[in-house]
């Protein structure tokens, strides 16, 4: 199997493309395109015929199937991996098609972790009975801080690969982890989430011996990197690449006003079997909201919708928010079709005893208004780093 060539200058992918009428398919395949490797041209070929998961998964793996027998293994991988998604727990597939990504991407990649000229060194962290896995990158010459990135929900940390790359090449020492909940640490290892991420963030900076660490959480990821945070002081530098106050607010952020009071409500009532019944309902009208329930029940160890919005309730920044005293930097998109930006105001004043403040909202001008900004990660990438050298 060819390679991929280590030579060629790391080029972070700019665009957002309109390709399905469903917002969660439309943004995962801007995602296949922008993060994981895929080409426009493919995805457009079938991003019509994809209307439930059953779809999705029929045509990600049809187009993995014919970008390997057409030699372009870079393209396969960004299929196969995300392939996967939108199965669910139960489908023989998921784990099969995890660990087909996974193994073709460490061979097409090799070179960048293997050999005397290898760009990133990989660890694996023992963390309570699972190992860490870890990317470590060094520039070439005298770093310009160090930054520990991971990833929120639905992550896996070989998709970073290239932002990786790109702020190694800024003058930045990067640890790349993926922690419990996330890639193969659930679905190989079988650890799922934990709201306590000071846990397994302690665990990477105290076998590194790191500190004056800029830490770095994308997606849920905007709550998890802060939590951890509030506990660890080595953490001098805090970037929340989302929007994350609590995620059970989140999960209803995008309904109208009266369905998020009559959520809140049924809640605070516990009134399991309602809840349930109401979100069934939806979930067979609304692919988001059927993935959503899905994946959060086999990520978050829960029986049933009612379950998984309850455990969302940890997930607060609220509780510790008073204990964040660092430098934060919290980013936004104004297009986000998972998150309402405007729940900023709320997460500012979470934010008492921050020793600095900066909110970012990126938009549709500059090809960022959706989530995490995968339209143009070079602009968000550049923005965190120039961040980071000024405060």
């Amino acid at each position: 199997m060819e390679k991929y060539d280590v030579n060629m200058p790391i080029v972070l992918k700019k665009g957002v493309y309109q390709l399905n009428d469903e917002a969660n398919f439309n943004y995962q395949l801007n995602r296949v395109i922008n993060w994981d490797g895929g080409e426009l041209a493919d995805v457009q070929e079938v991003a019509g015929k994809i209307h439930d998961s059953a779809d999705w998964k029929r045509e990600l793996i049809g187009l993995g199937d014919m970008a390997m027998n057409e030699g372009r293994t870079g393209n396969a991988i960004a299929y196969y991996r995300m392939s996967e998604f939108f199965m669910y727990d139960g489908d023989p597939d998921k784990r099969r098609y995890y660990e087909k990504a996974t193994k073709l991407f460490y061979e097409y990649y090799a070179d960048f972790f293997e050999g005397v000229n290898r760009r990133i060194e990989r660890f694996e962290v023992p963390y309570e009975n699972v190992k860490l896995p870890v990317m470590h990158a060094v520039p070439k010459d005298e770093s310009k801080g160090t930054i520990l990135i991971h990833g929120g929900n639905d992550s896996y940390f070989e998709e970073f690969l290239f932002t990786v790359l790109y702020i190694q090449e800024q003058g930045f020492e990067v640890y790349m982890f993926e922690g419990p909940g996330q890639g193969g640490v659930m679905r190989a290892q079988g650890m799922h989430f934990t709201h306590e991420w000071e846990k397994p963030v302690k665990a990477i900076l105290d076998y590194f011996k790191l500190e004056d660490v800029t830490i770095i959480g994308i997606s849920l990821g905007g709550y998890l990197a802060p939590r951890a945070a509030a506990f660890d002081k080595r953490i001098t530098k805090v970037v929340a690449w989302s929007v994350f106050p609590c995620f059970q607010d989140i999960l209803v952020s995008m309904q109208p006003k009266n369905v998020q009071k009559a959520f809140h409500i049924l809640m605070k009532l516990h009134a399991r079997p309602l809840m349930n019944l109401v979100f069934n309902k939806k979930a067979k009208k609304s692919p988001i909201i059927d993935w959503g329930i899905k994946h959060g029940c086999y990520a978050y160890e829960a029986k049933d919708a009612y379950s998984y919005a309850k455990k969302l309730k940890l997930y607060d920044l609220e509780p510790v928010a008073d204990r964040i005293t660092q430098d934060m930097l919290i980013l936004g998109a104004n297009g986000d079709h998972f998150i309402d930006y405007t729940l900023i105001g709320r997460e500012i004043n979470m934010l008492k005893n921050v020793r600095s403040l900066t909110f970012r909202l990126f938009t549709d001008k500059e090809d960022a208004q959706n989530h995490c900004n995968v339209g143009n990660g070079k602009l968000v990438v550049d923005e965190i780093l120039n961040w980071i050298c000024r405060i």
